[in-house]
């Protein structure tokens, strides 16, 4: 029989700390620079964010919030599709042009169309499609 070691007895790397608000509001300046590169419209941002269009324009413009559990999780899955795209491509450039076109493993459609389905699993699902494809666990 397997036993399971309590997750307070789990060395640090193994047993991540809550996402802090100044963490979150630094993704959340990386993912409005990584929106550009993306071409993502305020609109989409809102979307992929779960925030109404003129809050995150408010916060774009230096106004932010509070990040509530859910944005925290959005913008850790977009920086990790970030980071997988930085890992599987060698010019940045490619992995900004790949979450826009055609893919075959979302049935035609594009990494950003699926994300734009607004849910916090659509981005889980691209982030472990790259996760897989990167060879990452």
């Amino acid at each position: 029989m397997i036993q399971l070691m309590p997750i307070d007895s789990l060395p640090r790397a193994f047993s991540p700390e809550p996402i802090t608000d100044e963490e979150a509001a630094a993704m959340f300046r990386a993912v409005g620079n990584l929106f550009r590169h993306w071409s993502v419209t305020d609109e989409e941002a809102g979307v992929l964010l779960d925030l109404p269009v003129r809050t995150y324009r408010r916060w774009k413009s230096g106004e932010i919030g509070r990040f509530n559990r859910d944005l925290k999780a959005r913008l850790s899955n977009l920086m990790g599709i970030h980071k997988a795209l930085r890992l599987i491509f060698n010019e940045p450039q490619r992995g900004y042009r790949w979450v826009g076109e055609p893919n075959a493993a979302f049935s035609g459609r594009s990494a950003l169309e699926v994300m734009l389905g607004g849910e916090l699993t659509d981005l889980m699902r691209v982030r472990r499609y790259l996760d897989a494809e990167r060879g990452g666990w």
